[in-house]
């Protein structure tokens, strides 16, 4: 799993995903993502899945707790770049009722 985070704005990142998505790798994404967010005072989070080939619950629980995170702070997250695998995923465990999922950066970065 190769987790790249961009600085969008100052108080928004993009978290570039790409590989699977496990219990490993959702421990290693939750500490690099909250890490940056401390650092930085993020308050807005766009997760990139366009290079995720799989993501089982682990990665689920891992984006409730970053979102859980950042609505304590006052911030959202988004999604963009679902593959219909994980378009599934978000719609079976319920994650859409939580998390915005844009068609494109650009209309995430102006609606988040």
């Amino acid at each position: 799993m190769d987790v790249v985070i961009v600085k969008l704005d100052h108080d928004m990142i993009k978290v570039n995903l790409k590989g699977e998505i496990d219990h490993h790798a959702a421990l290693v994404i939750r500490q690099n993502v909250d890490d940056y967010i401390e650092k930085h005072k993020i308050k807005k989070v766009l997760f990139n899945f366009n290079d995720v080939s799989f993501m089982d619950s682990s990665g689920v629980g891992m984006i409730i707790g970053r979102y859980k995170k950042l609505q304590n702070a006052g911030g959202r997250i988004g999604v963009i770049n679902l593959t219909p695998r994980i378009e599934r995923i978000f719609q079976m465990s319920g994650l859409f009722s939580l998390i915005n999922y844009f068609n494109s950066e650009k209309e995430a970065i102006d609606k988040l």
